[in-house]
């Protein structure tokens, strides 16, 4: 009935265990291409332990704020610095300055005047995990950073251009 080339030469007690498993990958196979369903960095908890404080957000006048964070720009290179070496913090605040760019003040003079320095902090947190997923789950761009306030007591006050979101 069949040639000698087409019948194995030995049956084995596993030919069918092994033909079975082959099934079963060819049937999963297709399900290798769907979404994984691990938990994803847009939700909170994920966004909590990586951050691993909590974060708060403000909007203030940049009248407001205007010694801190003209200290804060002067300040970018060295705080580029800090974020790249912050592992952990007790608080990150986030504060809105809508009004930020209306009048050329001293402010958007600084900006203009540090800019190497800020471009360099922005590079710095998007490098930092827990910098950049902080600002992130805000929905904050980087180009919208402005400066970076580290306080004595490992807290941090991110300033940003723009109203909350």
């Amino acid at each position: 009935m069949y040639s000698a080339a087409f019948r194995p030469a030995i049956r084995g007690p596993y030919d069918n265990a092994v033909l079975l498993l082959a099934m079963i990958a060819f049937l999963l196979a297709p399900l290798a291409q769907g979404p994984l369903l691990a938990q994803g960095l847009q939700s909170e908890e994920a966004i909590d332990a990586i951050v691993g404080s909590d974060v708060k957000t403000e909007e203030s006048t940049k009248d407001n704020q205007v010694d801190r964070i003209l200290t804060a720009i002067e300040s970018a290179q060295q705080s580029a610095d800090r974020v790249r070496k912050t592992f952990a913090l007790d608080t990150l605040e986030i504060v809105f300055l809508p009004d930020l760019g209306d009048e050329a003040g001293a402010i958007e003079k600084a900006i203009e005047e540090h800019q190497p320095q800020i471009e360099a902090l922005r590079d710095a947190i998007e490098g930092s995990a827990m910098f950049y997923h902080a600002i992130d789950s805000r929905q904050i761009l980087l180009p919208d950073v402005v400066a970076v306030e580290f306080a004595q007591d490992e807290s941090v006050t991110i300033f940003v251009d723009g109203g909350e979101r």
